[in-house]
């Protein structure tokens, strides 16, 4: 659309939207609609050209190490090994075929995630309001924003409320611009156009309404997109961790690719015997399909969590979440329910206090007593007037809109025998000011009732209140009631105060701003409310201590109401730190702060832009920090923080933009589950390593080891490219399938810095080598000098290897759980695996034509049994491994 109107912001409006075909009023009808849909398109970036099957089928053969299998089947023709060559590109097209279905796996994945995380926005078309998704928006729609959402296009304002757009998404600039309509002159720079909204910003406060200009490409972050799209994308801290593993396995196959043609000259091994062996032991040690089975790991973690309520918005949060080691939780609606109640109130002159009962918003659970006491029906009659919020029953119970917390006070009307309708019939409001977060007060203005003067109802906090007391209030009476708000706080209840202004002059007829009520009000009440803590949250936060992973509660609450609750979840404990807000900035310097932010379980009255501060402070201090927002102002520390979690039903649309994932059901447990899922794919990540290490490490092995003996090669060529493709194509991606172990959150946090040989698995790793190289090469010299033929004690020799693999990755799913005591069918894809994997090693061992091809001979079924047998020694060396750790477990636990 650019290219029609290229000074959307220098033309008149009414000419603007009148060659758009649009209507201020009605919007767009579905014909002009469909009509610009088809000249212009998706209102989206287009996405990288996606890979057809073809496509990601021949990239598999884009390798080094597939390079020098085509060399070798080259070779193996060359000098007349003509079925040992159809065999490598059999392999080598297997294996090619196995990739492309593991990536396209992969790749279906990331376009359904793509789906789920599209950004929706209001629109007005035929005359009516609707929410669509943002990629359906059309040059001459009709936007409707609101503080904290998104801006979807770039649009031209026909009508703008204090609205404050942040537009460092495309200016750099962080402060926001106060937008306006009106027309600019041609020349105007971008970032001076203020009668513009562009994609990729967001309204901080303020509403709007404007004509959509352009779309995708034709939009300012689109031009901007299209310049950077050939820019590389930085690596992962898994992808680095991948990508220096691969390096290492390389110059380490490359050595052993010389030290086997050395050792084959020594022992006068045939030269091309010893050159297709020493190709294949050179692929045997490189895992060549490790990347995409990891992709294909968080695809399947990302697939889990959705299932869990958790959007996964960037595939590399997966991996990162399994080292959070510190969670700084937002209190209301994630560790809370958000839903007000009130759970006391106090009235009249000698500040009457009554419990009041009941959960939720239903007025018929708690009903109260009458109560005649004046005050009381004024602080009930300010609880309806001085509301903007509206309570109504359905078929499924009792629904409320608005702000929760003047929704209790609805249901505290009621419960009280109020009639909303009627009270808002008979006292409708003359003047009000809103609530304005400074004052931290509203007001309303009704009639006295008596045909003179008026009434000014007023609720707020209680220390505004307090201030601005008539000096004729008793003063005996303002301290019970700051006594009692404290009580109040104490007990974690929010605390709002109730007065009224007796202006029966008709001063405050046209009242505008809350000085005029300075020293001109009665006290007549207070009300306690609680945001009752969600049941399963203490739970999460135990969980949570046991995982190594600290919970800090970061809210805009009192402190006293925060410590409250903190204190009943768990978070905070004795001899904890409790900042508030107020405090951050005087004074907390950053080196004092990052000292004691260990210590620390509640930041209280702390605003958004405090939050990034905290942050980056807690990352300088080595912490991987998971930090939960819903607001326009969180976005910041959102992106900032190494996990971004952003509140699925009450969070902004920007919010939901910088965070990494979204929690759709806005529960704290739900951030733990996440947690949990991504330290399990970490977990089986490190078991594929494990597993494609150790099976790696025996060929390599069991071959030097027949070599520097004397004898003939114990397995050719084709053999290892076998194993290579039943143990790596058929069980690996079968094995990241594993489900939890149940412990996931009884270890500490990943630290990002741990390798993927860590410690842990270099230790595990020589016992298993011994033990399959122990079982493999003792048979293959058992059999020898027993005297059978060499064909017959390869092909035993052969299958002995694949039989120990299969052994193997039994024993790579746990560190220390038995085989034998586990839930051995949990995963009934390895299961399939492994059935698959016996079928096709059986096929290569009786079917003649495979006997061919392979230099296989049938072996007897006694010894297929016994080959069974013996290479069971990998599985008990490492189960009695496994019972040795667990009794020093048990010894450490009793200590």
């Amino acid at each position: 659309m650019s290219e029609h109107i290229p000074h959307a912001h220098s033309a008149n409006l009414e000419d603007l939207v009148s060659g758009l075909g649009a209507d201020v009023e009605s919007g767009l009808s579905n014909p002009q609609v469909q009509s610009a849909r088809s000249k212009f398109g998706p209102n989206s970036l287009p996405e990288p050209p996606t890979k057809t099957y073809f496509q990601i089928f021949f990239s598999q053969f884009l390798s080094p190490l597939i390079y020098l299998l085509l060399l070798a089947a080259v070779v193996a023709a060359f000098i007349g090994e003509t079925k040992d060559a159809l065999v490598i590109i059999v392999v080598v097209l297997l294996n090619a075929a196995i990739g492309s279905y593991q990536e396209g796996r992969a790749e279906n994945s990331l376009k359904a995630l793509r789906k789920m995380s599209g950004v929706r926005c209001r629109v007005r078309r035929q005359g009516q309001e609707s929410v669509i998704e943002a990629s359906e928006l059309v040059p001459g729609d009709l936007i409707l924003l609101t503080a904290g959402d998104a801006v979807p296009s770039d649009a031209r304002l026909v009508f703008a409320s204090s609205m404050m757009v942040t537009e460092a998404a495309l200016t750099g600039e962080s402060v926001p611009v106060a937008k306006q309509v009106g027309v600019l002159a041609a020349d105007t720079p971008m970032a001076d156009r203020v009668n513009m909204v562009h994609a990729g910003t967001f309204l901080t406060m303020g509403r709007g309404i404007a004509v959509v200009t352009a779309t995708g490409q034709g939009n300012e972050i689109g031009k901007i997109a299209k310049l950077t799209s050939e820019t590389a994308q930085l690596k992962t801290p898994l992808e680095q961790k991948v990508q220096k593993f691969g390096q290492q396995l390389v110059f380490a196959a490359i050595g052993i690719f010389f030290l086997v043609l050395c050792i084959g000259w020594i022992r006068q091994v045939p030269w091309a015997e010893i050159f297709m062996v020493a190709i294949s032991q050179t692929v045997s040690l490189v895992p060549e399909g490790l990347p995409v089975a990891i992709t294909v790991a968080l695809a399947v973690g990302v697939q889990r969590m959705a299932r869990k309520k958790t959007i996964v918005r960037r595939l590399s949060a997966v991996e990162s979440l399994g080292s959070v080691n510190t969670i700084c939780s937002d209190k209301t609606g994630t560790l809370t329910r958000n839903e007000m109640v009130v759970k006391a109130v106090a009235y009249g002159v000698s500040a009457t206090e009554i419990q009041v009962q009941g959960q939720g918003y239903d007025p018929t659970n708690g009903a109260m007593a009458p109560v005649a006491d004046a005050d009381f029906q004024d602080l009930v009659l300010t609880s309806v007037i001085c509301n903007d919020a509206d309570l109504f029953k359905t078929e499924e119970g009792w629904r409320m809109v608005g702000d929760p917390t003047e929704a209790a006070l609805l249901t505290l009307a009621m419960k009280a025998g109020a009639d909303l309708p009627a009270l808002r019939s008979q006292h409708p409001r003359v003047a009000e000011v809103p609530f304005d977060s400074d004052a931290k007060m509203m007001a309303a203005v009704i009639g006295s009732g008596t045909g003179r003067g008026c009434r000014v109802l007023v609720k707020g906090a209680p220390e505004s209140i307090f201030q601005a007391l008539s000096p004729s209030f008793p003063a005996e009476q303002k301290v019970r009631y700051q006594e009692l708000a404290k009580n109040f706080a104490d007990r974690a209840l929010r605390v709002l105060a109730f007065a009224v202004v007796e202006d029966e002059a008709g001063a405050h007829a046209n009242l505008s701003s809350f000085a005029e009520l300075n020293g001109k009000m009665r006290l007549i009440g207070l009300v306690g409310q609680m945001d009752p803590p969600r049941s399963e949250v203490r739970g999460s936060v135990d969980e949570c201590r046991a995982a190594g992973i600290r919970t800090v509660m970061v809210t805009g609450d009192h402190r006293a109401t925060a410590v409250a609750i903190a204190k009943e979840l768990d978070i905070h404990r004795d001899g904890d730190l409790v900042i508030d807000g107020a405090e951050l900035d005087s004074q907390w310097p950053d080196e004092r702060l990052r000292e004691a932010l260990p210590r620390v379980s509640v930041l209280s009255r702390v605003h958004p832009g405090q939050k990034q501060r905290i942050v980056r402070l807690l990352q300088e201090k080595g912490m991987v920090v998971a930090m939960t927002g819903d607001g326009v102002n969180d976005a910041p520390a959102l992106a900032k923080a190494d996990i971004g979690v952003a509140m699925g039903i009450t969070g902004t649309e920007v919010a939901k933009e910088a965070s990494k994932i979204v929690i759709t059901d806005d529960r704290f447990s739900t951030i733990v589950e996440a947690i949990a899922e991504g330290r399990l794919v970490y977990r089986n990540i490190k078991k594929l390593i494990l597993f494609l290490f150790v099976t790696s490490i025996d060929e390599v092995v069991i071959l030097f080891l027949a070599l520097v003996a004397g004898f003939g090669p114990p397995l050719l060529a084709i053999h290892v490219l076998w194993i290579n493709l039943v143990t790596e194509g058929v069980l690996t991606i079968n094995l990241i399938m594993d489900p939890p172990e149940g412990e996931e959150m009884k270890v500490r946090p990943v630290p990002l810095s741990e390798p993927l040989l860590d410690r842990a698995l270099l230790s595990r790793i020589p016992l298993m080598v011994i033990a399959s190289v122990a079982s493999v090469f003792g048979w293959f010299l058992f059999r020898t000098y027993q005297g059978v033929s060499h064909d017959l004690v390869r092909t035993e020799t052969f299958t002995a290897l694949a039989v120990s693999q299969w052994w193997n990755v039994l024993n790579c799913r746990s560190t220390t759980h038995s085989v034998l005591s586990r839930e051995i069918f949990s995963n009934h894809w390895l299961i399939l695996g492994l059935i698959a994997a016996n079928l096709l090693q059986l096929a290569v061992v009786y079917l003649p034509f495979m006997n061919e091809f392979f230099h296989t001979e049938p072996i007897s079924l006694e010894s297929f049994v016994m080959i069974g047998v013996v290479t069971s020694l990998v599985l008990w060396v490492e189960e009695a491994r496994k019972w040795l750790a667990r009794r020093r477990e048990a010894r450490s636990g009793a200590k």
